[in-house]
């Protein structure tokens, strides 16, 4: 079992943003589990907080641009591509301005902030999707493709055609994680120069200079483009390069663009919100066949998360029989509708039903064709719950359980005679003053029959 990851300590880090040119502080703080990646405006009143989620990706122009409730975040991928390539689950991420340091226009410096701060597991199992079959995306308009297919660990290939003589075909590969910082992380952002003219005149790369993005110069330079470049750049001369670069920057790699489109996609698929075991390709990648590849795909974790059956072992000992069952509910033969609790935790619990043609309610539901009334298993799923609740107290034989609430009820499967139903129900918040709401759900064959969100509370006897 691979357990979550948090930085042990607090750090910071100075730089301006490559767009707004505005100096920002960002600060790594040690998030709780499950907590993710979240960035927080600290700038602004009440300190929103902006999740690392597809579902926030508002615009891709000139990188991974978030959005909630009309605060925003801008230029993500860089800064979430260290939290990915340093194996860390759980961050917050503290902003004084809208968007991250640009830093040298790569995720180098990131990471020694992440390895400065120190890594540290947490008592929570990391949640890994497994692919199990080919995934993919296509941009129809450019070309763009990124699938993902089934591999033992998480694996990204980039491969890239940029349609011009100075930057032609480049390809980069990653096949394990941990070689994120020595083959990836220093991999610095770079722009054509027809790109940065049209920057420049739109007033959006005001943090930009010669040390923080590579820039190809793929058409010639006329008389004022290199005086709007020195101006730009604080320069008192700037010349091109051999290899087609403009001066005072020297490649990392002969690939670093290739690798630096790798990192995007690392830093992009980051908004899933789940790690993935699958091996990415992405074809001409770019900021939005990326991002939308991250929503399609956190759409089908969520489908199949809550789809999934949960496999119990139906002859370990129970944590709870019949008889202490009794000693905890109220209910009695023939409303008791739980015969065995697997699982108790303060936030979820696990119970089981097997139901016989010996139940009073088949005589009327239906004589012909029995199946157990959907009501009686949202009941059964309450009753589950109960236990839950009921554990809060020290004296639970002291109390009623009575309904509150029901919401988003949906019965998926018949259940008859022979089935054995198992209950699962996980709090959607803490219980508070004896109300417990939760999702329950009720499996049977190997697939969810039922669910429904839960609200109930628990009284003393009069």
């Amino acid at each position: 079992m691979v357990k979550q990851k948090t930085i042990k300590s607090e750090i910071s880090l100075i730089g301006v943003g490559l767009h707004t040119g505005k100096e920002v502080k960002m600060t790594f703080k040690p998030a709780p589990v499950n907590n993710g990646y979240t960035f927080v405006r600290v700038d602004l009143e009440g300190a929103p907080i902006i999740e690392a989620d597809a579902n926030y990706v508002v615009n891709t122009q000139r990188g991974t641009n978030l959005e909630k409730l009309g605060v925003k975040i801008q230029t993500s991928e860089h800064v979430l591509a260290a939290f990915v390539g340093c194996d860390v689950d759980n961050v917050i991420i503290e902003l004084d301005a809208s968007e991250p340091p640009i830093m040298d226009g790569s995720s180098k410096f990131f990471v020694e902030a992440i390895e400065k701060a120190g890594i540290e597991e947490q008592e929570a199992k990391r949640n890994v999707y497994v692919v199990k079959e080919i995934i993919s995306f296509t941009d129809e308009t450019t070309g763009s493709e990124i699938l993902v297919m089934p591999s033992d660990e998480y694996q990204v290939t980039a491969m890239v055609d940029f349609g011009t003589k100075v930057l032609g075909t480049q390809n980069a590969s990653l096949k394990h994680i941990c070689d994120f910082k020595e083959e990836i992380a220093d991999a610095r952002t770079f722009s054509f120069l027809h790109e940065l003219e049209t920057l420049l005149d739109e007033g959006l790369i005001k943090g930009g200079d010669l040390n923080n993005a590579i820039v190809y110069v793929d058409k010639e330079i006329s008389e004022k483009t290199m005086n709007n470049l020195k101006v730009a750049f604080g320069k008192e001369s700037i010349a091109v390069k051999p290899n087609g670069i403009l001066d005072n920057l020297t490649l990392h790699y002969p690939n670093e663009a290739a690798r630096h489109k790798l990192l995007d996609v690392i830093g992009d698929l980051a908004l899933i919100g789940t790690r993935i075991q699958g091996k990415i390709i992405a074809n001409k990648p770019g900021h939005f066949v990326n991002t939308q590849f991250a929503k399609k795909m956190a759409k089908i974790i969520k489908i199949e998360q809550r789809n999934q059956v949960p496999v119990y072992d139906l002859n370990q000992e129970p944590l709870m029989d019949i008889h202490k069952i009794m000693a905890m509910l109220p209910h009695r033969p023939p409303f008791l509708l739980v015969d065995k609790i697997f699982e108790l935790s303060d936030t979820h619990v696990v119970g089981l039903k097997n139901v016989t043609m010996n139940e009073p309610f088949f005589v009327g539901h239906f004589p012909d064709a029995p199946v157990m009334p959907g009501v009686l298993i949202v009941e059964a799923m309450a009753q589950t719950g109960g236990i839950l609740v009921l554990s809060t107290v020290p004296d639970p034989e002291n109390y009623l359980t009575f309904f509150m609430k029901i919401d988003n009820v949906k019965f998926k499967h018949k259940v008859l005679p022979g089935d054995t139903l198992f209950f699962k129900c996980d709090l959607i918040s803490p219980i508070r003053r004896g109300i417990c709401h939760m999702q329950a759900n009720a499996y049977a064959n190997g697939k969810l029959v039922a669910e429904a969100e839960l609200m109930a509370q628990i009284a003393k006897k009069q």
